[in-house]
């Protein structure tokens, strides 16, 4: 346990910010399998604007620096690649 005031207040932000961005982190992954199972299920256009909101909320989360720029761009090409394969 930290001594310094300073630090002290340093443990508080980041565990707010490390809730935070878990909260992030279980949102994506709930978004990102809702448009894996509704394209498995055979509705494509349900899946694809899924997709377009999982795309959405993903580059959200770099903008904010959750999540890097390019594990967002993985993400999102995997998850196309997906629902386009379970649609054809």
């Amino acid at each position: 346990m930290a001594n310094i005031k300073s630090q002290i207040k340093r443990n508080r932000q980041n565990e707010r910010r490390r809730a935070r961005n878990k909260d992030v982190r279980t949102a994506l992954k709930t978004d990102a399998k809702k448009a894996r199972t509704t394209a498995e299920g055979g509705d494509v256009e349900a899946a694809a604007s899924q997709v377009r909101a999982a795309s959405r909320s993903l580059d959200k989360a770099a903008s904010k620096g959750i999540l890097h720029k390019r594990t967002v761009a993985r993400r999102k090409s995997r998850l196309a690649r997906s629902v386009a394969r379970a649609g054809t």
